[in-house]
């Protein structure tokens, strides 16, 4: 981690930077009584993806930071549960948008599990 500056400088934050941003456009169209529901529930997983990341690196030792990884990647999933559940209910109106948010799912937890990886080897 020596030669990482900052939290920003770690590609699995900003990419989860990513996921957040795209999620709350998507989210923007699902109908209003969802509000405090559904829409909710996928903002706050989408938050707590990198949210968590930073939260790890700023515990400043690599066993926690893992700990905060795995739980970035709970969301990670959680989020991609809900966001099918959306699309099964017809609340997803923009299918581009949709489809760009599930790529950048992928992305993310194939780019987590390798951090995971790495981090999980340096530590033996």
């Amino acid at each position: 981690m020596t030669e990482i500056k900052s939290y920003k400088d770690l590609l699995i934050w900003q990419k989860g930077f990513q996921v957040v941003i795209a999620v709350f456009k998507l989210v923007k169209s699902f109908p209003q009584e969802e509000l405090y529901a559904l829409t909710n529930q996928i903002k706050r997983a989408s938050v707590s993806i990198p949210s968590n990341i930073v939260e790890g690196y700023g515990r400043n030792r690599e066993k926690s930071f893992n700990h905060f990884i795995d739980i970035a990647r709970g969301s990670l999933y959680e989020l991609e549960t809900q966001l099918l559940l959306s699309k099964e209910l017809e609340f997803v109106t923009d299918n581009g948008l949709f489809n760009e948010i599930l790529n950048l799912i992928e992305e993310e937890s194939k780019m987590i599990n390798s951090f995971s990886r790495k981090l999980k080897t340096a530590n033996h």
